[in-house]
């Protein structure tokens, strides 16, 4: 997340959404990080999804950490080292959103919201994470966000990327797992 911002190419729609109430509210970024986690997990409640020690560890450490790492990481020069940057995090946080959702000690707040709605709904991953994105991105824009190409591809990359990753992250149940006779 931190790395999309200093790319300078967009935000992801979750911190267009961040940003803006930064901007209406105060506050820093990361702190918006943690604050809307705890509250996402509200919705929780009646797709009765169930938090985990993964859950609380994103709600508390995700938004100190990208508040931390803008502190020390500075934007790269160029245009083609700001656009890897961006592609790098899009395609870092597909495969982090698949490794803690497949570790099963509880996904992130907004990706058990995704998890939670796919579950309650029967539509795929892709489709409820894309209107989840674009949704936020919308409400983000009008608080004053900002927007930009980074934006736009990971509001449509996301879902594929954390379909395609999750599988191949899933860590498998003992009723998964053959037993060696």
């Amino acid at each position: 997340m931190a790395l999309m911002l200093r790319s300078g190419l967009g935000l992801d729609p979750w911190d267009v959404f961040h940003q803006g109430l930064q901007r209406v509210f105060g506050l820093t970024v990361g702190a918006w990080v943690t604050v809307c986690g705890a509250l996402v997990l509200l919705l929780w409640i009646p797709l009765r999804q169930r938090p985990g020690v993964g859950t609380v560890a994103n709600v508390l450490v995700i938004g100190a950490s990208m508040d931390l790492t803008l502190r020390v990481v500075d934007g790269p020069q160029g245009l083609p080292a700001r656009a890897a940057l961006m592609a790098a995090a899009v395609l870092l946080n597909g495969v982090a959103s698949g490794l803690y959702i497949g570790a099963r000690l509880g996904p992130g707040p907004r990706d058990g919201l995704m998890t939670g709605l796919h579950r309650r709904t029967g539509r795929s991953l892709r489709l409820i994470r894309t209107g989840i994105e674009v949704t936020v991105l919308a409400v983000g824009l009008l608080l004053g966000g900002t927007a930009g190409v980074g934006t736009v591809a990971y509001a449509l990359l996301i879902g594929p990327l954390v379909q395609f990753f999750l599988p191949w992250c899933t860590v498998p149940t003992a009723a998964e797992t053959p037993r060696k006779e």
